[in-house]
């Protein structure tokens, strides 16, 4: 595990047993950026990643 994984590892232990829906997590995404607005753009770049993991890598 990387450091930078920590909170990943946090994450999945504390609620990995939980459901959520999609609208929930952009929820909770747009609710940290406001609190945290110079996360934005790394915030924004995972949210298109996730949002395109489907789409044909051209």
């Amino acid at each position: 595990m990387y450091f930078t994984d920590r909170g990943i590892e946090e994450l999945q232990k504390r609620r990995g047993d939980e459901e959520v829906t999609l609208d929930w997590l952009a929820e909770q995404l747009r609710t940290f950026v406001d609190l945290q607005p110079e996360f934005e753009t790394p915030i924004e770049r995972l949210a298109t990643w996730l949002a395109r993991l489907d789409d044909d890598e051209d």
